[in-house]
């Protein structure tokens, strides 16, 4: 059974503040209406909502302006990785999300790791394009450069292979 409500407060999956939503019955009355996320809907609750609405939809401007100069920011940043690489280049890691925004997080950009959307850590050498999502309707992208450092492996000595005792054998 299904249930009409309107939002209080945005909500990533739901919509934005005074969205009229349906949801199934036991989410709103367990979870939305308990957490005051939303009301059920009435015209006295369309009444109620509306200057939220207004104020809740400034705030969402303001912040979408904020994180377009953020995006505008992260388009410039180059990041440089260097890795051990075999002679045959095999690159012995990886550069991953975590590596990724630990390195945003030094020059003073705050981007969590679920935030970097690398679909699988890089494991070659070379110029990649990796997306930050900033914003819910905002993406940037981040210019990675990973270099390779050749590492002398080291050579494997051959080892003589034991001959047989035949005279131990036969004493």
């Amino acid at each position: 059974m299904k249930m009409k409500l309107i939002l209080r407060a945005d909500d990533a999956t739901l919509g934005h503040t005074g969205d009229v939503v349906e949801v199934t019955a036991g989410y709103a009355r367990n979870f939305l209406i308990p957490r005051g996320l939303a009301f059920p809907y009435s015209d006295d609750a369309v009444r109620r909502i509306e200057k939220h609405r207004v104020a809740a939809d400034q705030l969402r401007i303001e912040q979408l302006s904020d994180m377009q100069a953020l995006a505008d920011k992260l388009a410039t940043i180059e990041l440089s990785f260097t890795e051990k690489v075999s002679s045959a280049g095999h690159l012995y890691g990886a550069v991953t999300a975590k590596r990724i925004s630990e390195a945003l997080a030094e020059h003073g950009f705050d981007i969590s790791e679920s935030n970097v959307r690398l679909g699988e850590p890089i494991r070659a050498v070379g110029e990649f394009e990796v997306p930050i999502h900033v914003h819910s309707d905002l993406n940037a992208a981040v210019k990675v450069w990973v270099v390779g450092q050749e590492v002398a492996e080291p050579e494997l000595e051959e080892t003589p292979e034991l001959e047989e005792d035949s005279e131990s054998s036969e004493a």
